[in-house]
């Protein structure tokens, strides 16, 4: 999960950089509007409204015109209602008024992606090298094999088919399936453990420790 940080004070970004890469997300920081406007697609953008070179909420009508399914988050100390109704439409999806905790940012991330990942058109079909998901359906097969799988199972199957070979965080994989990264250690230890002896070949499910877990292509 890409994040674009919009952020002109170094120490606050520094500190956000910091707090959010612990949570699993992938953080790029721009100082300013241009270096906002020029930045790589992203998931995900928290937004000062104050910038050295323009107006964040120029930035958040440009980026919204762009994309309409990007999540936009204000981050700012424009605490009045007018500012507040005012980047709300120009496009933002939610609006944080500093200071604020890391907890409650994180927990305003999570609930902006859960609307995303609701208003985003499924693929319909996954293959990942032996591995074939019909995601409508529900169903998996492996070699042709059709694979039963708990509910959990296969939402998780399913976030690591959509980034094959790529290492998917731990937190993300709780974003996915759980819609929250507050939950007990093990409890996606356990499901994978489940799914890999399901899958009939444990080398497919790629443990990279201390991040998250990687779906081999071969």
């Amino acid at each position: 999960m890409r994040i674009l940080l919009v952020e002109d004070d170094t120490r606050v970004a520094g500190a956000m950089v910091a707090a959010l890469t612990r949570r699993g997300y992938d953080i790029e920081h721009a100082a300013t509007a241009a270096a906002a406007l020029a930045a790589a697609p992203c998931d995900l953008v928290l937004l000062d409204l104050t910038l050295p070179d323009g107006d964040g909420v120029d930035v958040c009508r440009t980026l919204r015109a762009r994309d309409p399914r990007l999540g936009i988050i204000v981050v700012t100390a424009r605490g009045e209602e007018r500012e507040r109704v005012i980047g709300l439409r120009m496009g933002a999806d939610d609006y944080v008024v500093k200071p604020f905790s890391i907890v409650e940012l994180q927990a305003r991330i999570e609930a902006v992606l859960r609307r995303a990942a609701i208003a985003a058109p499924a693929h319909t079909i996954i293959e990942v090298g032996r591995i074939r998901i019909d995601v409508p359906a529900r169903t998996v097969t492996v070699d042709d094999r059709p694979v039963t799988l708990t509910r959990k199972e296969f939402d998780i199957l399913t976030s690591l088919a959509r980034q094959p070979g790529l290492v998917v965080p731990r937190d993300r994989i709780l974003l996915d399936v759980w819609q929250t990264t507050w939950a007990a250690r093990h409890t996606v230890e356990v499901h994978v453990g489940s799914l890999r002896a399901k899958l009939g070949d444990p080398r497919l499910v790629e443990t990279v420790r201390g991040v998250g877990y990687r779906l081999r292509g071969e």
